[in-house]
């Protein structure tokens, strides 16, 4: 599914913002899903003013990349996506934890990139130690250890898609996340019969997939190991993931 244009039903006047939330309420709004709407903020600063006002939507996730602004209002759907996003998120945060790699952080964050022009929250992020000592990745001065957002470039993310974020995960944010220098980017796809698992690393020209072996394995750069994901039903016939590592 594409990102749907809302400027087929609303405008904005350059400057107005404070227009945006009572937009978001409009049931022909809500219907687009993930929508892009014609915007006064046409850079990572205004984003941000905007985003510390209170103005900004509560609900939703919104992504600024290189003056697009575009809203998902759509909930996750358990099966597909939250449920493979928490066996993502355990595996990988207690990797993360039991080894002293650094730092995993779970949806919620907001990254930013000014390279990129790009502000997102993705489904999950990771940042090494050397990253995070360097100061490549790191939150604002001014917030202390109240922070929300982290700048710069993390080692890893990931985007689970879904119906309504299919375009922003596949094409916006991947262009996106490749400018801003991050190594390695999962996007991964369970609408399918299958899993579409792709574990993409960062070259000269752009993101490639890693190589799979015949089992389905696929080497991490940035963990230093093999990964290998699949499901199954469980006992009220519900998927249950496993990502395996060895």
């Amino acid at each position: 599914m594409g990102v749907g244009r809302a400027s087929e039903l609303i405008s904005l006047r350059r400057g107005d913002c404070g227009k945006i939330e009572n937009m978001l309420t409009s049931p022909d709004i809500q219907r687009l899903g993930t929508f892009e709407i014609p915007t006064p903020i046409t850079s990572l600063e205004t984003f941000h003013a905007w985003a510390e006002s209170d103005s900004f939507p509560e609900t939703g996730k919104v992504t600024y990349v290189d003056g697009r602004l575009i809203f998902d209002m759509s909930p996750e759907r358990t099966d597909l996506h939250t449920s493979l996003k928490t066996e993502i998120i355990r595996v990988l945060g207690n990797l993360t934890r039991e080894q002293d790699l650094g730092h995993f952080y779970s949806d919620g964050l907001r990254v930013i990139n000014k390279t990129a022009g790009v502000s997102n929250e993705p489904d999950a992020a990771f940042a090494s130690w050397a990253t995070l000592e360097s100061g490549r990745f790191a939150p604002p001065e001014d917030q202390g250890d109240r922070f929300i957002e982290l700048i710069g470039t993390p080692d890893w993310v990931c985007e689970v898609v879904s119906d309504s974020s299919e375009e922003k995960d596949t094409k916006i944010l991947r262009d996106a996340y490749f400018k801003a220098g991050i190594p390695e980017y999962w996007l991964i796809d369970a609408r399918g019969e299958a899993i579409d698992f792709k574990l993409l690393v960062a070259g000269e020209q752009g993101y490639s997939e890693a190589p799979v072996d015949a089992d389905g394995w696929r080497q991490s750069p940035v963990f230093g190991c093999e990964f290998h994901l699949s499901r199954e039903r469980d006992r009220l016939e519900r998927w249950r993931y496993t990502l395996a590592k060895r």
